[in-house]
C-alpha cells in the first residue's frame, strides 16, 4: 500500500546541550555528534526539511522537560518543531506547544490510565504517542529504561480508540544502528489504522521507499544523516521520484 503523503523528517536528539545520536537509546552510547542543535537545525532547514524531529534526550531521562530547549529552536525560524522526551503531564505539552512546538511526543505517559483521552481532548493533533518497542513486542517507557507488558499493537488499537491522529513508531533495538527499519513491526501498527511515522534503523534511500510502500506517512532520518548515508535533499528527491 502507497501512502497518500510522505515526509522525511530529519532528527535532532539533544542532550547535554549537543545534538547526538546514540546507540539503542543508551545514554552511554554516542554514534554521531551533530554539533551545536539550532545551527544543526538551520542546516536541515536549508536543506529544505518540512518538519524538524526533536528529542530532548535529557528530558527523558529526568522525566522533565529542559527549559528553553525549544524557544531557542523555534527562534531559529526554521521549520514545524515535533518534540519529544520527559513530556508526562498535561501541563508540560501545553508550555510546549505554546512555546512555539507545533506536535509533542509523549510515551510514558500514554500508558496511564485516562491520560490519553485527556491530551487528544485538550490538544488533538498537537499530540504524537510515541510507540516505543524493545524485543518480543512489547512498549518501553521511562527514557526506554523499563518493559511493560503492554504490546505495541494494543497500545496502537488504544491510539486508534481513543482518537489519537498518528503515532511515532520506533523499534529500540534498531534506533541509531543503521541496520534497516523494522517493517513487520511497522506493517501490524499500520494494519490498526492509526497513521505512523516510521523510526529505528533507517540507513538507505531504500529504507525509505520500503517504509512508504508498507503505508507510513513519514520516516525519521537521524543517524543516516549525520553518517551521509544519503542527504536530505537527495531523500526528497527519490521521494518526488
Amino acid at each position: 500500500m502507497l501512502a497518500h503523503k510522505f515526509d522525511v523528517i530529519p532528527a535532532i536528539d539533544v542532550l547535554e546541550g549537543r545534538a547526538v545520536r546514540l546507540c539503542q537509546g543508551r545514554r552511554e552510547v554516542i554514534t554521531f555528534e551533530g554539533g551545536e542543535p539550532v545551527a544543526l537545525a538551520r542546516r536541515y532547514a536549508d536543506d529544505g526539511a518540512r518538519r524538524l524531529h526533536v528529542v530532548d534526550l535529557d528530558g527523558a531521562f529526568s522525566g522533565a522537560p529542559t527549559v528553553g530547549l525549544i524557544a531557542r529552536l523555534v527562534a531559529a525560524d526554521g521549520p514545524p518543531v515535533q518534540v519529544g522526551g520527559g513530556y508526562r503531564t498535561l501541563d508540560s505539552i501545553s508550555n510546549a506547544l505554546e512555546a512555539g512546538a507545533e506536535r509533542v511526543m509523549i510515551g510514558t505517559a500514554a500508558l496511564e490510565p485516562g491520560f490519553l483521552d485527556d491530551a487528544v481532548d485538550r490538544f488533538g493533533a498537537g499530540i504524537v504517542v510515541a510507540i516505543d518497542v524493545h524485543e518480543g513486542g512489547v512498549v518501553a517507557r521511562n527514557g526506554w529504561t523499563k518493559r511493560t507488558e503492554v504490546t505495541a499493537s494494543d497500545l496502537a488499537s488504544r491510539c486508534v480508540a481513543r482518537g489519537v491522529h498518528r503515532a511515532l513508531v520506533t523499534s529500540t533495538t534498531r534506533d541509531g544502528s543503521l541496520a534497516g527499519p523494522d517493517l513487520a513491526l511497522l506493517e501490524r501498527i499500520v494494519a490498526t489504522g492509526i497513521p505512523v511515522l516510521a523510526a529505528g534503523g533507517i540507513s538507505s534511500l531504500d529504507d525509505l521507499a520500503a517504509v512508504r510502500e508498507i503505508g507510513c506517512e513519514g520516516a525519521i532520518a537521524g543517524s543516516a544523516l549525520l553518517a551521509g548515508r544519503f542527504t536530505l535533499p537527495e531523500a526528497l528527491a527519490s521521494l518526488r521520484d
